[in-house]
């Protein structure tokens, strides 16, 4: 199957360019569905529009058993400022997450499974808005399940580009993937004066400096050290002008966990800490958005793409990843049918790209080694090779 990757690997670069150069933010992934769709039906895929939204399923196959294979659309609101030919043609979005890689892989997976015989069915998921949700807060992955997306599946896979690591490797581990993720959206409420005057007024500023603090205490002083979780401010806004002592602040931020009675404690510590507010004089708001669920990554999914990858790439090259608490809706659909997400090498030797930086970029030559891992993986739980 690699070497059948391979023989299509300008046309996955083609795609992926095209992709890249017309990025679009979530649920608003018009132009990539419409053309997800129409290359997928041109392999013969009964493809079915709108789901989730702006998402695409697409179906090589009948019957059962049914896996799913997955690869989200979504870019993300940067200035991209790499000087390639294939850079981004909309001023602020770029795929700086390597989400235009995905599609195009999985694109590469229906382009070589069009071509195969096997039993049952591939349930081909192309996701809208990976990256944020939708005004409820819910995301791309959920939003298709409620359309049906999921129906039937008897295991999911997917993947995603990690710029750490080496062109032929791949990363992969039974258990926690990927954290958990809600955020909050907190207001502090004091009583705005004169910057002279400050007695006069009940300053946010000092009661924001005391939930920050308690805030930072959570993890080490109320969550158990053997329960992996974050808590993290990410904006605090008040304020116009030096002289004048604003009524309130605006601070928000975002919890990681891995298991849900630790996100429950969290929220409790978390607005344990805001009031805080009441007894310096103040008062507080806040909100919980409720994210993507704890990705975990299930024993048999888990074998199954270790031991393809490990016959493509060669067992040494399938390796163990760190623990990391970044969020992934994958998670939504992995907890309705066995399933793993792999991490696949795209790093370019001497110039490592981060993800979700202006600058971020893969190196093509991975590109056949996703689809093929993808390809193989299907057809072999379809066969029940493993």
């Amino acid at each position: 199957m690699l070497q059948k990757a391979l023989a299509i690997q300008e046309q996955l670069i083609l795609w992926r360019r095209d992709f890249h150069m017309h990025p679009e933010l979530g649920f608003h992934e018009k132009r990539t569905s419409k053309r997800v769709a129409e290359i997928a039906e041109k392999f013969g895929c009964r493809v079915r529009r709108g789901v989730g939204r702006t998402g695409v399923v697409a179906e090589l196959g009948q019957d059962k058993p049914i896996i799913a294979l997955r690869a989200d659309m979504d870019a993300l609101p940067l200035q991209e400022t790499n000087q390639v030919q294939y850079a981004s043609l909309v001023s602020g979005v770029m795929h700086a997450c390597g989400h235009d890689s995905h599609t195009a892989m999985l694109l590469g997976a229906a382009a070589l499974l069009a071509k195969e015989e096997f039993p049952g069915m591939v349930r081909f998921l192309f996701q809208p808005s990976e990256e944020v949700g939708d005004e409820e807060g819910i995301s791309g992955a959920a939003r298709m399940i409620t359309d049906g997306a999921m129906d039937g599946v008897d295991m999911v896979i997917g993947l995603h580009v990690d710029p750490s690591t080496p062109v032929g490797d791949i990363l992969i581990e039974t258990g926690p993937a990927s954290g958990g993720v809600d955020s909050w959206f907190g207001t502090i409420i004091g009583k705005g004066g004169h910057g002279a005057r400050p007695h006069d007024a009940v300053d946010p500023f000092y009661i924001a400096a005391h939930i920050t603090l308690a805030l930072n205490a959570i993890m080490s002083r109320r969550i158990s050290a053997f329960d992996p979780a974050v808590i993290s401010i990410g904006s605090l806004h008040g304020g116009k002008t030096e002289n004048v002592i604003p009524a309130r602040l605006e601070m928000t931020g975002t919890l990681r966990y891995t298991e849900s009675r630790v996100q429950e404690q969290i929220q409790t510590e978390i607005k344990r800490a805001f009031e805080l507010a009441r007894p310096l004089g103040g008062d507080y708001q806040l909100r919980f958005e409720i994210g993507s669920p704890p990705m975990q990554n299930h024993p048999d999914a888990v074998n199954l793409i270790r031991e393809t990858a490990g016959d493509i790439l060669g067992p040494e090259h399938v390796l163990k990843p760190d623990k990391d608490l970044g969020a992934e809706d994958f998670g939504c659909f992995s907890d309705l049918a066995p399933g793993a997400m792999f991490l696949l090498g795209v790093r370019i030797e001497h110039d490592e790209r981060i993800g979700h930086s202006p600058l971020f970029d893969i190196n093509e030559n991975a590109l056949p080694y996703g689809t093929a891992i993808l390809t193989e993986s299907a057809i072999r739980f379809l066969r029940g090779k493993v």
